[in-house]
């Protein structure tokens, strides 16, 4: 559904993004992920046809980006970090007035504006201005805007920024809902718990290239090791800790054992009746929560660090007197 083989753009001598690849196929969402100034903004900006890559090749449901722009734009909806919205239109004449600029016929039109403001609860809304509307509800305006000519792919740059607690977790849930094996979404975003939460894929951008890519339960492994366990028993042990064939013990403390395993699920039922066997009560198997900003502050820290090889590599040492 969307597919970037080398994407790069420079604005003269500054490169913004020097090497995007990502393919996200229908159903999925995939997160990009990176601090200020990595390439994310302009990674969707090229995605969605607005700038022309300097050098690579993107497709938006088939359509090229650089060669098929209308087309692209057509099929792509786009929610920006700082979207414009027209503050002394109502609600409706919001949304009515895309509606004509996606050529949408009279009756499609109602229907759609009709669907999308009661999607996200802004119907009874629909003759408010725009500029007395939330934070929160304004966002929800622009994926309505961003969905009025249901396009097969979503482009979302930080949908959930500067927001209040409450509006962010609806924004959240909508976005949710929107996953459909017709549709393929990518989020940009500082938030890792919430890429956490909605990303099927995680892609990590720094200095304009991705550094990182996989499911989340992928680079935690990769980056992270094999995934810690914990086994709770029923009272304190005196002693040595119970050994456990073919994994590494990490820490005991008397009642609670913790363990990592490649193989979680042929190793941990076995765990549990060699225990049982020893006279161990275990009352609780439970992994242990790894966090995706683990992830994140891993691979950062490591391409800064192969950043910094490379580079004093290419200095020339200096000349002996």
């Amino acid at each position: 559904m969307l597919k970037a083989e080398h994407l790069a753009k420079a604005f003269d001598d500054f490169w913004a993004v020097r090497d995007v690849t990502l393919e996200i196929p229908a159903g999925t969402v995939l997160a990009l992920l990176g601090p200020n100034g990595a390439g994310k903004t302009t990674t969707v900006r090229m995605l969605a046809s607005v700038l022309r890559p300097t050098r690579g090749r993107a497709w938006v449901a088939g359509y090229d980006v650089s060669t098929e722009p209308l087309a692209v734009r057509a099929h792509v909806g786009v929610l920006t970090e700082h979207h414009s919205l027209y503050r002394r239109m109502t609600v409706y004449e919001y949304l009515d007035f895309f509606a004509d600029l996606y050529r949408l016929s009279g009756a499609q039109k109602r229907t759609r504006i009709e669907r999308w403001l009661t999607f996200f609860g802004l119907w009874d809304f629909r003759n408010h201005r725009v500029g007395g509307l939330s934070k929160g509800m304004r966002q929800k305006l622009a994926l309505s805007r961003a969905l009025l000519h249901e396009p097969p792919v979503l482009l979302l740059d930080e949908p959930t920024s500067a927001m209040d607690p409450e509006s962010a977790r609806r924004v959240r849930q909508a976005i949710a809902s929107l996953r459909s094996d017709e549709r393929a979404i990518l989020i940009c975003t500082h938030n890792l718990t919430e890429a956490e939460a909605l990303a099927d894929q995680v892609a990590i951008i720094r200095r304009g290239r991705i550094v990182a890519q996989g499911t989340p339960a992928e680079l935690k492994t990769r980056y992270l090791g094999p995934p810690e366990f914990r086994i709770t028993f029923a009272r304190p042990w005196d002693g040595r800790p119970p050994a456990l064939p073919g994994v590494r013990v990490t820490r005991w403390d008397g009642q609670s054992l913790w363990y990592r395993t490649s193989q979680p699920r042929v190793e941990n039922p076995a765990i549990v009746r060699a225990l049982v066997q020893r006279g161990f009560d275990v009352v609780r198997l439970e992994e242990v929560p790894r966090a995706l900003e683990d992830v994140y502050l891993k691979v950062m820290a490591q391409a800064a660090a192969e950043e910094h090889d490379a580079a004093t590599a290419a200095t020339p040492a200096p000349e002996v007197a």
